[in-house]
């Protein structure tokens, strides 16, 4: 068990650590942080623009974080608030034009960078991957809202 334990551990953190590295570097020529792309990839997929809250509960990160990058992107013209009855907390957050312009390319990136990084994975294997990744997130998950185990 403490051999899985380690073995998930470290796996996870060095995928986390390389995939902060490679988002570092795709951003840089922004002048953006790396956690960004992630946000404006999220972005993309919701043309309708979504909620600070919507966006802090899809990327798991919390709402003063994402109060503070919305604020870095939308001074760098990525983003734009759309007050809904003059109520800024309920803002959605839209992509600007030059903002759709840079979450293609992550996405295009993004793309590249998955395939590469799945060489060798079948379907198959991915999908069993996924499914076992996603159960053990959420069990983890679990166990630390409830904070102890039987």
């Amino acid at each position: 068990m403490v051999d899985r334990f380690e073995a998930f551990t470290y796996m996870i953190s060095e995928v986390s650590q390389y995939w902060n590295k490679i988002a570092a570097l795709e951003m840089k020529k922004y002048g953006l942080k790396g956690l960004y792309a992630l946000y404006l990839v999220t972005l993309s997929r919701h043309s309708d623009g979504i909620t600070a809250a919507e966006l802090s509960e899809i990327s798991n990160k919390d709402k003063a974080e994402i109060s503070r990058a919305v604020s870095v992107l939308e001074k760098n013209n990525l983003v734009k608030r759309c007050n809904i009855s003059n109520n800024s907390y309920r803002a959605r957050i839209l992509l600007t034009e030059e903002g759709d312009r840079v979450a293609n390319y992550l996405c295009g990136r993004v793309k590249i960078i998955v395939e590469a990084a799945s060489d060798g994975v079948t379907d198959k294997e991915r999908e069993i991957f996924y499914k076992a990744l996603g159960i053990i997130s959420e069990n983890l998950k679990n166990i630390s809202r409830d904070g102890e185990l039987e």
